[in-house]
Parts: structure tokens; C-alpha cells; sequence
């Protein structure tokens, strides 16, 4: 379970798994427009993070971001902290 602390936007954070074939799985919103965040969650289950990430990064709201942004903020971050584990491990 990777939990990010959104920036900009009326959620708060968002929370998801990813499998090890890149698939995203259990993504919630904490807080925010419930329905529209319900729908974005389903909408990404089981796809792969890079085609999620590409899909919805840019996308406007307030703050010059939004909550399906802010979703690809997460997955680079999560990229991000994979990453460096896979380093430590080496």
C-alpha cells in the first residue's frame, strides 16, 4: 500500500497498491468529490501504472492541478521510492 499526500487539490491523499506486473489495484481518494474520485478509481483498476500515469498527468483544475493529476504524481512518486529500494538492495 503507497499512501501520497496530494498538493493543490480538495483531496487530501491518495492511497493504491501496484502489482508486480505494474498494475494498479485499491485506489482511494481521501476526500475531495466522492463520486468523481469513486469513478476515477474504477476507471484505473488493473490498468498499468505508466499507461494511468501518461493518461492523466496535465489534467486542470484548481491550482493549476487536479485529483486524476495529482493520481500521476502519486505513481512517479511511488516509481520514485521503488526505485531507490531496488538501489539499496544492489
Amino acid at each position: 500500500m503507497f499512501t501520497y499526500n496530494t498538493k493543490g487539490t480538495c483531496s487530501r491523499q491518495i492511497i493504491f497498491d501496484v502489482d508486480g506486473a505494474n498494475k494498479i489495484h485499491n485506489v482511494k481518494f481521501i476526500g475531495g468529490c466522492g463520486g468523481n474520485l469513486q469513478g476515477i478509481a474504477r476507471l484505473v483498476e488493473g490498468k498499468d501504472i505508466d499507461d494511468v500515469s501518461s493518461t492523466l498527468r496535465g489534467i486542470k483544475c484548481r491550482n493549476n492541478t487536479s485529483c486524476p493529476d495529482q493520481l500521476a504524481h502519486a505513481i512517479a512518486a511511488y516509481k520514485e521510492k521503488e526505485k531507490e529500494k531496488d538501489a539499496n538492495r544492489a
